[in-house]
């Protein structure tokens, strides 16, 4: 109920019912979010995601919003710190992460962790510009939410949705194209080699089976919820445990690949730079626009963002 009342809060402003009296209020008062004031709170990021920290437990008003920044223009008053060590805590710990990911795919084969830098890829003066008219729009947004007016805020989040759509479609072909050259490195079947018999099954541990079946059902339920990254991790930490039962040693001469070979090593992954989800090189079009649309990875593109900000103001 808490989260439902939140996102109505947000969406039609905390005060929809003429019931709640900010104007006794002080942007400096305890129960105030002091990160939401400087622009950001990270409980409004992630919702409905493994990120997901629930609801805020202070208050967020845009018109204490605007008194702090008047404040703050006035030098009274700065709590930029405030938000920057908080979201400075959750980019190391995404960092971490990461770099756990790359040792991983390193160990696993030398060639998975093929350093292909998601934010460089999809960086171009285009998807720039959508950024930019993203921040456009939720800023106009801000001030019809203090107008109070509901209808022309929901129009221009509607514009916001479709910006948002195009950049991930378009950051999605731009790394798709990345990927590509990405498998022209990758070892190709020999042509016109002799077909080979299929490799034989190994059955896995039993304890390892068990631990598959349970990802895998995660990944249904995460599916029916609509959180496609996060069930997409999980059918990737299904198939990284079904390659630890034993496999037979690939014969003939080791400086040429077979079409079975090939198939030993086909689920290639890369990590993402910016949230740590793990991307294979064989991902459609589609998969890899639902990834930038994401919560996740905008969520900590935005926190991201931010962090800049606040480093150089």
């Amino acid at each position: 109920m808490d989260a439902i009342r939140k996102q109505l809060d947000v969406l039609m402003g905390a005060n929809r019912n003429g019931d709640v009296r900010e104007v006794n209020r002080k942007y400096y008062d305890r129960d105030v979010c002091r990160l939401y004031l400087v622009g950001l709170c990270p409980h409004e990021l992630f919702q409905l995601t493994k990120m997901d920290m629930g609801p805020c437990p202070k208050m967020h008003s845009l018109q204490l919003r605007k008194e702090y920044q008047e404040a703050k223009a006035k030098g009274v008053d700065n709590y930029d710190r405030d938000l920057e060590d908080v979201i400075d805590r959750l980019i190391v710990e995404c960092d971490r992460k990461i770099n756990r990911a790359l040792k991983r795919l390193e160990d696993d084969d030398a060639k998975a962790a093929i350093a292909i830098s998601v934010s460089e890829v999809t960086q171009t003066p285009e998807i720039d510009e959508m950024s930019k008219q993203i921040k456009e729009k939720l800023k106009e947004a801000d001030q019809y939410d203090l107008e109070g007016q509901t209808d022309m805020k929901i129009r221009v989040m509607e514009v916001v949705d479709e910006l948002r759509v195009k950049r991930a479609d378009k950051q999605s072909m731009l790394l798709l194209d990345a990927f590509n050259k990405d498998r022209a490195a990758l070892p190709q079947p020999v042509p016109n080699a002799p077909a080979l018999a299929p490799l034989p099954a190994v059955a896995p541990d039993p304890r390892i089976q068990e631990r598959i079946n349970e990802k895998l059902k995660r990944a249904e339920e995460l599916g029916e919820q609509g959180m496609i990254d996060e069930a997409r991790k999980e059918m990737d930490e299904a198939e990284a445990l079904r390659k630890l039962a034993p496999r037979p040693e690939p014969t003939g001469d080791p400086t040429k690949f077979t079409a079975a070979d090939v198939r030993i090593t086909d689920q290639k992954l890369r990590v993402c730079d910016i949230c740590g989800a793990f991307l294979s090189v064989y991902d459609s079009d589609r998969r890899l626009a639902d990834h930038f649309g994401g919560k996740l990875h905008l969520g900590y593109m935005q926190i991201r963002e931010k962090l800049a900000e606040l480093q150089v103001s």
